[in-house]
């Protein structure tokens, strides 16, 4: 069971594509091109784990602008994720077999988004607070895609 949940752990991946699986918000800019099936959801304590693998579509896959209450944990299983930040900077072009670790709270808005020819497939852990959306929708910062 130890190994099952180190291999999770090593796994898990970002990019907080799961805000595609929560309501919209007034000016938030949705996902597009997003599919997400939950492995396991286990609560210990306060803290809920939540293990998801993503596929973002080739071309039009976007997670749409969103930050994370919790840690998010992620590996790149196929394909190329491009992650921009609230500035509209890039801060992470990711490949396969690529680790990604992303910062929570409001303060760190960002979209993840499938530039590329195939599918991004993303191995994903969520480990938030129970009670917290595993995302939260927020409204494009300004840049010029969504």
């Amino acid at each position: 069971m130890r190994r099952a949940f180190r291999a999770a752990i090593a796994t898990a991946a970002v990019v907080g594509a799961s805000a595609v699986l929560l309501p919209a918000t007034a000016n938030a800019t949705p996902g597009t091109g997003v599919s997400a099936v939950t492995i396991f959801d286990k609560t210990v304590g306060d803290t809920e784990y939540v293990y998801k693998e993503i596929t973002l579509a080739p071309h039009i896959g976007s997670t749409g602008w969103h930050y994370h209450p919790g840690h998010v944990y992620a590996i790149v299983k196929q394909g190329t994720l491009t992650h921009n930040k609230f500035d509209c900077s890039v801060d992470g072009v990711d490949k396969q077999g690529d680790f990604i670790a992303e910062e929570s709270g409001p303060g760190y808005v960002h979209i993840g988004r499938n530039l590329g020819d195939t599918p991004v497939v993303l191995e994903v852990l969520y480990v938030s607070p129970v009670g917290q959306p595993l995302a939260v929708d927020a409204p494009n910062p300004g840049c010029d895609f969504q």
